[in-house]
C-alpha cells in the first residue's frame, strides 16, 4: 500500500499528457480522474491526523454525571466501522483504464495518421517542380477543372479569363 501511494505521488500528470500526445476526452477524463486522486488524499491525511483515542478517565474526572460517561463509553467500545466492498470501485477504475487507454490508442493512431499524411504533402511539396517550369498538359492533368473551364470560356467566344489583366495585367501591349 505504501508503495502505491509514494508511485501515485510521483506520477508527473503534465507530463503524462504531453509525453502521450492526448487529447479532448482523454485528457479530460485524466485530470477528473487526478482531482479525485488529490481529494481523496487530502481526505485520508485530515482524517489520520485526527486523534483516535477517546480519553474516558478524563471526562470521569470533568463531569459529574458518570452515566453519561459511562453509556458513551459502553458505545465507543461496540461501534464497529462499516466496512465496504471495493471491488465495485476496484472495477469501475479498471474499466477507465480501459477505455482511458482504448481511447489513447485511437488518439495515436489519428496522429500516426496524420504525420503521415503532412509527410507525403512535405515531400510533395520539396520535390515539386517550380511552377514556371510546368508544362500545360501538366496544370491540366493536375487539375482538370481548369481544362474544363477553358473550354467553356472557347466555346462561348471569351479568350481571356475574368479578373486576369487585373491581377497580371494586360499582356496584349507587350
Amino acid at each position: 500500500m505504501a508503495a502505491t501511494r509514494s508511485a501515485a505521488l510521483k506520477v508527473d500528470w503534465a507530463k503524462v499528457t504531453s509525453s502521450l500526445g492526448l487529447r479532448g476526452q482523454t485528457v479530460a477524463a485524466l485530470q477528473s480522474f487526478k482531482q479525485r486522486n488529490e481529494n481523496a488524499r487530502r481526505k485520508v491525511q485530515v482524517l489520520s491526523e485526527q486523534a483516535t483515542e477517546v480519553d474516558f478517565a478524563h471526562y470521569r474526572s470533568v463531569l459529574k454525571n458518570q452515566a453519561v460517561v459511562d453509556e458513551i463509553e459502553k458505545r465507543f467500545k461496540d461501534f464497529k466501522p462499516a466496512t465496504y466492498d471495493l471491488q465495485r470501485q476496484l472495477k469501475a477504475i479498471d474499466a477507465f483504464e480501459v477505455e482511458a487507454v482504448k481511447n489513447a490508442q485511437a488518439t495515436k493512431e489519428k496522429v500516426d495518421l496524420e504525420l503521415k499524411d503532412l509527410a507525403a504533402t512535405l515531400k510533395n511539396i520539396e520535390t515539386a517542380r517550380p511552377f514556371d517550369e510546368l508544362t500545360v498538359d501538366e496544370v491540366a492533368a493536375a487539375e482538370p477543372s481548369i481544362d474544363e473551364k477553358t473550354s467553356k470560356l472557347v466555346s462561348k467566344g471569351r479568350w481571356q479569363v475574368p479578373g486576369y489583366k487585373e491581377k497580371f495585367g494586360d499582356l496584349s501591349v507587350l
